[in-house]
């Protein structure tokens, strides 16, 4: 995180991470046109709309009199692109951690959660700050909350949002829990 107080502004960074086709272009995407900057993403796609590397954006708002300039990372979730995650993650302030709500996928959830706690170790949830989203939850069968927190080994205390993210439902709230999280720990 980047604080110029002359200027009163803030630069931070937000990796939305999670298995493949968990919905984490399509989270961004959401999250971009809400604010009506749908122009400021970039992705690196193959011709299926696949992520090839990431996605990549910056959302410029205000919160008082300070302006806040969001950079909004995605990590690919395929195994083929592995060795770029690391690079992503660099410098990272958040991450939005996008679960695939289908319970047969609870695997590839964990095996994912597992390798981002690898990265950061004890440090994760803390420097950086970690939400999870629950995708796709307008499926027919869905995970609970308990379902995913009891899979991934975490407490009650995390915070989870069930998403759907082509609609963008609950995209904002989880988006403004990181960002709210990262500001705190800032202040402390």
């Amino acid at each position: 995180m980047l604080i110029d107080w002359a200027n009163k502004t803030i630069q931070t960074k937000i990796v939305y991470y999670g298995p493949a086709m968990s919905g984490k272009t399509t989270s961004i995407r959401s999250l971009f046109n809400h604010f009506n900057q749908a122009d400021k993403i970039e992705s690196i796609e193959t011709t299926t709309g696949r992520t090839l590397f990431f996605d990549y954006g910056a959302l410029d708002m205000e919160r008082g009199s300070w302006k806040l300039r969001v950079f909004v990372w995605s990590a690919t979730g395929q195994d083929y692109y592995a060795e770029t995650r690391s690079t992503v993650l660099a410098g990272t302030d958040g991450i939005i951690f996008v679960a695939d709500s289908q319970p047969h996928l609870l695997e590839d959830n964990i095996r994912s959660w597992q390798e981002l706690q690898a990265f950061y170790g004890d440090k994760l949830g803390t420097n950086p700050s970690v939400i999870l989203c629950l995708n796709k939850y307008d499926l027919p069968v869905t995970l609970t909350r308990d379902q995913l927190l009891s899979g991934f080994g975490l407490h009650n205390g995390v915070q989870v949002f069930s998403t759907i993210a082509p609609s963008g439902w609950n995209l904002v709230e989880a988006f403004s829990a990181i960002v709210t999280s990262i500001l705190q720990r800032c202040e402390r």
